[in-house]
């Protein structure tokens, strides 16, 4: 069995870390945080694990998963291409979201295959995460030989993967803070403008609900461009020109975020193909107007 020392063991470090002990995919080896009991606390959350204060007390081992945060995780591939423990062929991997593998250039550099993980789950509750892990979506990318080997053990653990483009990993994570966090300021601004009609928050929820819940599942059955209603999918400019104005008066903000989403919108109705190319031209040249 390979064995994995883990750099910055937070929660996802230890969910993970965990779900490879009770599979036995990896030995779970080092584990080394910012303070000796927050190590001592991943080790007994894991079952496995002997957590170290300091770099210079970490063994050598086949594969090293740094968990740490998004702006630590450049200064520990320095740090640990600095410690003298890389090996031609070992395997350094993060778990990033928004970095590529290429953070992980200094061990690299010393012969070390890299690669990234993106579990696209909450981690919020680790044990929860534990018990719910299996059919989690995981991006990877990264050396070809990482690639291959993570693949197995993510799969072992009930992880389903898909490659990521190394290139354009930020713009790919990019989606996520688009569909999740973004759709819940959609849906905030969906209220504040039912509010001006004269709807409580309450009521403007509840009115909400149905359709926004319609409108995913259509999508999620359908795809993009077959679930798009409303006016830009019938090509009626007159009803957008009226929404834009009025949009204009109460809210700029708001209006922006109109004609950027009207945009979005044109290009999936002329995909659709129901409204006349002549009506989307209008309709683009509307959404293209300062406000």
């Amino acid at each position: 069995m390979k064995s994995l020392n883990i750099l910055g063991c937070g929660t996802v470090g230890r969910v993970l870390g965990r779900l490879f002990q009770q599979a036995q995919v990896f030995e779970i080896q080092d584990i080394l945080n910012r303070s000796l009991e927050s190590g001592q606390r991943a080790a007994a959350f894991i079952g496995a694990g002997r957590p170290i204060a300091a770099l210079s007390e970490m063994r050598a081992a086949d594969l090293y998963l740094i968990a740490a945060s998004d702006d630590a995780i450049a200064g520990c591939a320095g740090a640990l291409a600095a410690s003298g423990c890389i090996r031609q062929g070992n395997v350094v991997w993060h778990l990033s979201g928004a970095l590529p593998s290429t953070a992980l250039a200094p061990v690299r550099d010393l012969g070390a295959e890299v690669a990234s993980v993106h579990p696209v789950k909450s981690f919020a509750d680790p044990s929860a995460a534990v018990a719910g892990f299996a059919g989690t979506w995981c991006g990877l990318e990264g050396d070809s030989p990482a690639v291959e080997l993570l693949s197995e053990a993510f799969g072992a653990i009930g992880g389903r993967i898909f490659a990521v483009d190394t290139g354009f990993k930020t713009i790919y994570h990019a989606g996520s803070v688009l569909v999740c966090n973004y759709l819940t300021a959609l849906l905030e601004l969906g209220v504040r403008s039912y509010a001006k009609g004269g709807l409580s928050e309450e009521t403007a929820l509840q009115v909400m609900e149905p359709l926004v819940r319609g409108t995913l599942d259509n999508i999620f059955r359908v795809g993009t461009v077959q679930a798009l209603t409303g006016p830009i999918a019938r090509g009626d400019a007159a009803a957008v020109a009226v929404q834009l104005e009025a949009l204009g008066r109460w809210d700029g903000e708001v209006a922006l975020v109109y004609r950027a989403l009207g945009r979005v919108a044109v290009d999936l109705s002329r995909r659709r193909g129901l409204a006349s190319e002549v009506d989307l031209a209008a309709l683009a040249e509307l959404l293209d107007q300062k406000g």
